[in-house]
């Protein structure tokens, strides 16, 4: 099993693509062309991120690190999530997910305002320098309709041994609704959620959960707002083939700590 610095490294090159940015309801904002630049240096045992936006008088932003800590998690294949180990009322929040495909990358960045609120989200889509940029449709609710089998695998911040299980997920399409069946080893809930546009809303337990469908294939999923005292999770969706979907969900507990991310890779039947 390589390490938490290995599965990193699966990340280098220089990736030219965008930053895009969607109010909470959806609606586009503005994108922003950009280049990162991930290299390891002195023997891989460092590492520099250079962050360029295009087209802007600004510098360049970079990082050099040589470890690192416990907010960010990456699983074997090199997708990853980082965000805050506690969620506390009254201050800005969020998170981010990335995923890595061969050439290709997805990353999104999650917001919300010092009250909890969702507020805004950052799709980023990479492609490798001098290779095809080949972008994915918009997502569609007629690409997700249907029967979804998978395999999700959960990381812990204690670093205990990761957990796996098999996932099962039904979304089916009435006039004015989607419905939502999903059954694991150690739950099953059926969920209902209104459609306007790209965002689907879902209504569980007295909050509204937010689904944003997006450009090059890729989904969000969050609470319109982080009630305090109350558990919830922000989810990231990329469908990088028609029939292969991956999602990464991070999960915080009713004290607003953060408990584990899981990886699902996830095919349709």
């Amino acid at each position: 099993m390589s390490s938490q610095w290995e599965r990193l490294l699966k990340n280098r090159g220089v990736w030219l693509g965008s930053f895009t940015q969607f109010s909470s309801r959806g609606e586009f904002i503005k994108d922003t062309p950009t280049e990162i630049k991930l290299e390891g240096l002195n023997e891989d045992k460092t590492i520099r991120l250079t962050v360029t936006r295009l087209g802007q008088d600004t510098p360049p932003h970079v990082n050099e690190f040589t470890y690192l800590n416990r907010s960010i998690f990456l699983f074997e294949e090199g997708h990853f999530a980082k965000g805050n180990m506690q969620f506390s009322p009254f201050a800005n929040f969020g998170a981010e997910f990335g995923f890595f495909k061969g050439d290709r990358r997805l990353r999104m960045v999650q917001l919300f305002d010092k009250e909890s609120n969702f507020e805004q989200a950052t799709l980023i889509r990479e492609f490798r320098e001098n290779t095809p940029k080949k972008e994915n449709p918009a997502l569609s609710l007629e690409q997700l309709v249907g029967e979804w089998q998978g395999e999700a695998v959960t990381l812990y911040p204690d670093w205990r041994e990761p957990e796996r299980y098999s996932t099962h997920l039904i979304l089916e399409e009435t006039d004015t609704q989607i419905k939502q069946t999903l059954k694991t080893p150690y739950l099953e809930f059926t969920s209902t959620a209104s459609v306007e546009n790209n965002a689907l809303t879902f209504s569980e337990r007295g909050q509204d959960i937010r689904s944003l469908l997006l450009p090059h294939g890729a989904s969000l999923t969050v609470p319109l707002k982080i009630n305090h005292r109350q558990p919830f999770f922000l989810e990231c969706g990329w469908l990088v083939e028609p029939h292969q979907r991956l999602r990464i969900i991070r999960r915080y507990d009713e004290t607003g700590a953060w408990q584990n991310v899981t990886l699902v890779t996830e095919f349709k039947q």
